[in-house]
């Protein structure tokens, strides 16, 4: 049989494995809150965003031809639709047959 020098062991014990387990939910609830996550994937995104870039500037530093050209590229590609009516390169559309509805009918 226990005596009661062992049971009063035994809830110490028990009491000091909650004190620790509660200590460690208070520690992941911190760790895992929701604007503490936030916040540290807002600057881990900032970090990479600001290291992409250098890296971008010194590569545009080494090779400013290939840079500029890439540029230039992207340029033309978005007003290729502009350009092309500029210079009359631009195929119109064929115009479309008016709908039967439409006709004037004598």
């Amino acid at each position: 049989m226990s005596t009661p020098a062992d049971v009063a062991a035994a809830e110490a014990r028990a009491a000091e494995a909650r004190a620790r387990l509660n200590g460690t939910v208070e520690q992941l609830q911190g760790q895992l809150a929701p604007r503490k996550l936030a916040r540290t994937a807002a600057d881990s995104v900032s970090e990479g965003a600001q290291s992409a870039a250098r890296a971008s500037i010194k590569t545009a530093m080494m090779h400013p031809g290939a840079a500029t050209g890439g540029v230039a590229a992207v340029v033309l590609f978005l007003c290729r639709k502009p350009l092309a009516r500029a210079l009359g390169l631009a195929k119109r559309p064929p115009s479309p047959a008016k709908p039967p509805h439409f006709r004037r009918v004598r």
